[in-house]
This record gives structure tokens, C-alpha cells and sequence, in this order.
């Protein structure tokens, strides 16, 4: 099927949606309303909860997105779940009870807490039993865009999610006159459950943008019989797809901006002369987004609810569980559109930022189907000399009957969400005694310099060589500066300059200058065919915790040796992004890590307790996943 059957297909099958925002008010003051339907064209208003003192329940709702009713998990029947704001400085307690017929949680996602309020089924307590309650309390010592969601069996992906601002306590030092929250997900009619069945049935089986007889010839035009050959012939041998850019496309998905679809689209005013602060926060179960507003620059001022110093852009990449704040300066009498595209191209959602609720603009045209290459892959050679696939070692493809085991996500919760869950009182480290006994260590220990990343050679371990591995990176290489799939080319074929991750330097000094004292090299592997997915080889069931002594700064390298991005969490502690000045180190909860590429970030291990690491992609989580633990010294088993 091609990309416009298939859109065609998309909006035959959803021509009777509707949208969630009719229950905004009725969720606004605690009470479940009747089934989730659209608001009349006009503005929708987003259920907000502010103070510091809150009542959440969560149990079900009947929703209809598709022409199709299906029941939701949401908090006090909104979906998105309400906005909570917050201040900065305030202790917040929140009686989160449980309506649901099986266990639930709440993980506060990048929110700095102790580990028993991380919200990790398994791991910080036991969970929320059905008709029970649990009684959240922690003092907020940051401000910035974050957000909540469950991480109980699949509930993320049926509705249990919402958006979290923590107000600042001194002046901001971002300048705007209003903000707007723009929480991205995506909805499918099907049960998670059942997705995930399928997956794991076929690692393909809802793309629908495969290669077809037009690319053939196509491809046979702009390179000649003999170099499409031995590029078919590559891909055929290894078993795999160059388009397998997302496991779970729009075929299945409906694509939500604040809870509205594409069939209505979302809308935020402005008034003229307004600087406008829009917070982006993916909320996705497993879509990662292109954003971009034609006509109109972003400057981007925070990532992950830390502020860096403006960066203007065109566009941006947000992983599933990142943030992005950027500011807008529209023009009085223009609506602008804001488009998010799937990374694959297979649908979209958008909104409108407008003075006028009359006033739309016009939606954009999706990008251009991205291809895998060889530098997705890990590999250094051209394409047209690995034909016979002699860079990897595809021994793993067997596909004798293995399947993966079935974790109850209960037990593994997927908070690792919150990594700012930590004590920062031991960052202010940077005496220059600390600095000198640092960058001696490093110099001892022939780590690279802290902020500018790993010198260390690319390891594979033994347990990357087995039937749940399909490939291995050939070579260590950044992915810092790489836009990303389907993004390279943006800034010659159509002008617009798109964010990397070199672009992000902290707006505060760094308050850790100590050198890494030792280096973490995590594989991020898998195998599409079974659609098993892991760290270094191993699952979560089968992997020992990643121990951490109180107080020690380390480094992590994640090396890709998958075709795949993978959005990599580590709660309770921030990944200090090295992008190459020591002075600013940009601080995140979750890091995106492309294809064949690697990224390093530090870690200062200043909160003890077991918290997760995973990958935020929702069905990868079963098997990319381990445990962290930080300890005292003294401790050792």
C-alpha cells in the first residue's frame, strides 16, 4: 500500500471521529461525566488542578475517537488526566485512589522525590490494589513541564496519562505572556493487549509502508539494475525492512494533541503582541514526533523541564516521555498550524494557534516516507559493498520457536520515568579541590573529559550473541549532532533547521564538575522478527541490577545496535547530556538514541533506593529494562 491509499484508508476508517475535550469541565471538579465526546468547534478547555493538595481517582470511561466506543483509563474521567499545576517549594500530597478492577500507580515523571514515591510497582512500593488508595507526598524542588501517567500493565496506552507544571518559586527567567500545554499521544481501538500479541506474532505487522513495485523501478531509475540488486539483496538476506521505522503506525493509532483529533484538531488563543509559551510533553505509548509550526520560529528554552539557553528552530524531535518548552511570537492577525507527524509518516495530529477562534491555517502536506541506510545500522561501509551483509553477524535470525516471556507490568512499572526523583544537595560539588581530584581520576583512569563524552571502544559483550540479538553495531559513533531519521536532509531540501541535542547547553552552570570516575557501555539490542527486545542481550527477567555507590559520578554510554530510536529513561537520577561544554551540561529524564548511533551523558548516583532504566517505547519496556540500585558503600548484595 502506498503512502496515499494508505492515508486514504486512515480517514475512510476514521470518518466519524470525535474528540475528549466535552469532559473538561465535568473533570475539572472531580467527578466522572458521561462518555468523553467533542466540544463544538471553538476553543477547548483543558481540566486544570492547582494547589497543593489533591484527590485522583482513577477508573474507566467510555470514549469514541473512531465512530467506535471503547472504555479508557483515566483520572477524574478526563483523558488527557487533568493538568496539575504546582509551585515550586510547596510539599504536595495526592490521594490517588484506585476504581479500577486490577492494580494501578502513578509515576511522576521527572519530578524529584524519594524512591518510595516513585510509583514503580516492584520496585518503589507494591502498587494500588482495586477499591485501595495511596497517599503521594513530596516537597517540589524544581520547577518546569513534567508529567504523570501509570505504570501498571498497559494503562498508558488505554488513557492514564496527564501533564504536570511546577511554577517557579523565583522570577522565570523565560519571558512570555501565556502558555499553553501541547500533550502529544496516540489511541487505538485495539487493546494493548492485543497489540502486543500481534507483535510478537510479527514484528511488522502494522506496517503498511513496505516497498513496493513503484519504489522497485523507481530505485532501478536513480541507481541503475545492478545497485538496486545488491541493495534488495543486502536487506532479503538479513531478513529484515529498511522502512520497519515504528512498530505501531497509524494504521492502529489515532494521533492526539491534548485529546483532540485529527478530525477536529485542537486550538489555543493568543492575543496580539503575545510571546507565547508552548509545552510540548509526548505522551505517547510508542510514537515518536516531528514538530513544527509553518511560518513561525520556536526558540526552544527548556528540555525536559530544565531551562537552556535559547536555541531557534524550526523543528524538533520528541522522543515518547520528553518535554520541550519553546516560545513563539506569532503575528496578531495570522493562526499558525502545529503539526506533529509520526516519525514514520504514517499519520499525523495537529492543532491551531490562533487570535481568532474563526481563524485557521492550513495543514501541512506529510514529509516523505524516511528509508533505513547503512548508517542507521552501525556500519561504516558504503551500502553497495555490504551486500553480502558481512558486517553483522545475523547467526541470531534463527527463528526456531522462542518467544519472549510475559511480564506483568505491574511488577516492572514503568516509572523510571522520574529522574529527577533525587536528593540534589550533594550536586553543588564543583570546589575546586572536587574539579582537581576529578581530572586527575580521569586522567588515571583514561575516561574522557566530563561534558565532552566516552573515549572508549565499542564492547560487545557475550550475551549480545544470542538468539535476541539480530545485529550489532559495527562502530562507536555519535549521535549528537544527527537530526534523525527522515530529518537530515530538512535543512537543504526545505530550509527549516532542526534541533539536535548538540543545540542543548544548560542555562545554569553545571553543578557537578567532577570528572566519571567509571564508564557504563549499554547495548540497546533486539530482534524484530520475534520481537524480542533488551539491554546487552539480556532481559529484565534475566539481568542482574546495574549497582551504583552513593555519591559516585559516572558515565553512561548507550550504544544503538538496533535499526530502531529507542527513548531511554533512568529514573531517579538525571542524565547529564554531554554535548561538549563541561560548563553547561544539559540535564534530562529521558534520551533519545537513534539508530546505530550512541550517546554518553553523566550520572551523579545521589539517591539511594532501586528505581528503573528502561526504554520508554511501551512494548519494548518487557525486555529493555534493568534495575538500578544506588547504595552506601558498605552495602554489598
Amino acid at each position: 500500500m502506498n503512502q496515499s491509499s494508505f492515508a486514504s484508508a486512515r480517514l475512510s476508517r476514521r470518518k466519524f471521529v470525535t474528540g475528549t475535550a466535552g469532559a473538561a469541565a465535568a473533570a475539572s471538579l472531580g467527578w466522572a461525566a458521561s462518555p468523553v465526546r467533542a466540544q463544538s468547534p471553538g476553543v477547548q478547555v483543558q481540566p486544570q488542578l492547582r494547589g497543593s493538595s489533591f484527590n485522583l481517582d482513577i477508573g474507566y470511561q467510555e470514549v469514541n475517537f473512531t465512530g467506535s466506543q471503547r472504555t479508557a483509563t483515566t483520572v477524574n474521567g478526563s483523558l488527557p488526566a487533568p493538568v496539575l499545576r504546582w509551585r515550586e517549594g510547596d510539599r504536595v500530597s495526592l490521594n490517588v485512589r484506585n476504581q479500577l478492577s486490577h492494580d494501578s500507580s502513578i509515576h511522576w515523571h521527572g519530578i524529584i522525590l524519594p524512591t518510595n514515591m516513585d510509583g514503580v510497582p516492584g520496585l518503589s512500593f507494591s502498587g494500588i490494589k482495586p477499591g485501595g488508595a495511596f497517599q503521594y507526598e513530596f516537597d517540589l524542588n524544581q520547577s518546569g513541564t513534567y508529567w504523570y501517567h501509570s505504570h501498571s500493565h498497559f494503562q498508558e496506552q488505554t488513557g492514564l496519562y496527564g501533564a504536570i507544571i511546577v511554577e517557579p518559586r523565583d522570577p522565570d527567567p523565560v519571558d512570555y505572556d501565556r502558555d499553553h500545554v501541547v500533550l502529544l499521544s496516540d489511541w487505538s481501538d485495539e487493546s494493548p493487549r492485543a497489540i502486543y500479541e500481534n507483535l510478537k506474532k510479527k514484528g511488522h505487522y502494522y506496517n503498511f509502508q513496505e516497498r513496493t513495485a513503484g519504489d522497485l523501478w523507481q530505485d532501478i531509475r536513480e541507481k541503475g539494475v545492478w545497485q538496486t540488486w545488491k541493495g534488495r539483496a543486502m536487506w532479503n538476506q538479513m531478513r529484515m525492512s529498511d522502512r520497519d521505522i515504528a512498530d505501531v503506525t497509524g494504521y492502529t493509532y489515532t494521533y492526539l494533541m491534548n485529546g483532540i483529533t485529527p478530525a477536529e484538531g485542537w486550538m489555543g488563543l493568543f492575543n496580539p503582541g503575545e510571546k507565547v509559551r508552548l509545552r510540548f510533553i509526548n505522551a505517547s505509548a510508542m510514537t515518536i514526533f516531528d514538530v513544527r509550526i509553518p511560518g513561525l520560529k520556536m526558540t526552544v528554552v527548556a528540555a525536559d523541564g530544565q531551562n537552556v539557553q535559547p536555541v531557534s528552530v524550526d523543528e524538533f524531535r520528541i522522543g515518547t516521555a520528553e518535554t520541550y518548552d519553546v516560545v513563539v511570537e506569532p503575528e496578531a492577525d495570522t493562526a499558525y498550524t502545529l503539526f506533529a507527524q509520526s516519525i514514520d509518516r504514517s499519520g499525523y495530529t495537529w492543532g491551531t494557534l490562533t487570535p481568532d477562534p474563526t481563524l485557521r491555517a492550513e495543514i501541512p502536506a506529510m514529509d516523505h516516507v524516511p528509508v533505513l541506510g547503512h548508517q542507521d545500522m552501525g556500519m561504516a561501509h558504503d551500502m553497495a559493498s555490504m551486500a553480502g551483509a558481512s558486517a553483522m553477524d545475523h547467526s541470531s535470525h534463527d527463528m526456531s520457536s522462542m518467544d519472549q516471556p510475559t511480564m506483568d507490568h505491574s511488577a516492572m512499572d514503568h516509572s523510571m520515568h522520574d529522574m529527577s526523583a533525587m536528593d540534589h544537595s550533594m550536586h553543588d560539588m564543583s570546589a575546586m579541590s572536587g574539579m582537581q581530584e576529578g581530572m586527575q581520576m580521569s586522567a588515571e583512569t583514561g575516561l574522557g573529559k566530563a561534558g565532552m563524552g566516552s573515549n572508549s571502544e565499542l564492547k560487545h559483550t557475550s550475551s549480545e550473541y544470542g538468539v535476541g540479538v539480530d545485529m550489532r553495531a559495527e562502530m562507536l559513533t555519535s549521535g549528537l549532532n544527527d537530526p534523525g531519521l527522515g530529518l537530515r536532509e530538512h535543512m537543504q531540501r526545505y530550509g527549516r533547521r532542526v534541533l539536535t541535542y548538540a543545540d542543548l547547553k544548560n542555562l545554569a552552570p553545571t553543578l557537578d564538575r567532577r570528572e566519571p570516575g567509571r564508564e557504563i557501555q549499554l547495548h540497546l539490542t533486539g530482534n524484530m522478527n520475534r520481537y524480542m527486545w533488551s539491554f546487552d542481550g539480556l532481559q529484565f527477567d534475566e539481568a542482574e541490577p546495574i549497582r551504583m555507590q552513593y555519591g559516585e559520578r559516572l558515565r553512561i554510554t548507550l550504544v544503538n545496535d538496533t535499526m530502531m530510536t529507542h527513548p531511554v529513561h533512568l529514573h531517579g537520577l538525571w542524565s547529564e547530556l554531554e554535548t561538549g561544554d563541561p560548563g553547561a551540561i544539559p540535564r534530562k529524564h529521558t534520551v533519545l538514541v537513534q539508530p546505530g548511533k550512541s550517546i554518553s551523558y553523566l550520572v551523579t548516583a545521589d539517591a539511594l533506593g532501586r528505581w528503573a532504566y528502561h526504554c520508554h517505547l511501551l512494548y519494548h519496556m518487557p525486555g529493555m529494562m534493568r534495575e538500578v540500585r544506588v547504595e552506601n558503600a558498605e552495602v554489598t548484595s
